[in-house]
């Protein structure tokens, strides 16, 4: 989600930029989130990637970004049968998920999520 200031789009340099410009409530979650995916991945590394924080290894293996009312976790789900029904209820039209802020964060569902991602990263590499 692109800042802007004075008019202009402005993209944030890293995820602590990113993270910096929301309320403190939101900050905790978006930061908790972060932590959920350094411990279910912690070879993959920081970026921001279309204006918002991502994780890489080979390749990109989420993204996540705050809005109003929810947390936006992508790219969908795909490969995990069990795993897909898990996150069905956070499905958003593309598929994308989006967590309600005002319910509470699915920590461990994330953590899941981006433990399929990374396999899924390793076997697409090899």
């Amino acid at each position: 989600m692109a800042r802007a200031m004075a008019g202009k789009r402005t993209t944030p340099r890293d995820i602590d930029e990113y993270v910096s410009g929301f309320a403190p409530e939101v900050r905790l979650i978006l930061e908790r989130i972060r932590s959920t995916i350094r411990s279910a991945a912690p070879g993959a590394q920081e970026t921001i990637s279309y204006q918002i924080p991502a994780f890489r290894q080979n390749g990109i293996l989420v993204y996540f970004a705050a809005f109003k009312k929810h947390i936006g976790f992508y790219p969908p789900v795909r490969g995990d049968a069990a795993l897909e029904k898990a996150v069905a209820r956070y499905a958003g039209e593309k598929g994308n998920l989006r967590f309600p802020l005002d319910e509470p964060i699915p920590y461990a569902l994330i953590a899941r999520i981006v433990k399929l991602k990374a396999r899924q990263d390793r076997k697409e590499t090899t």
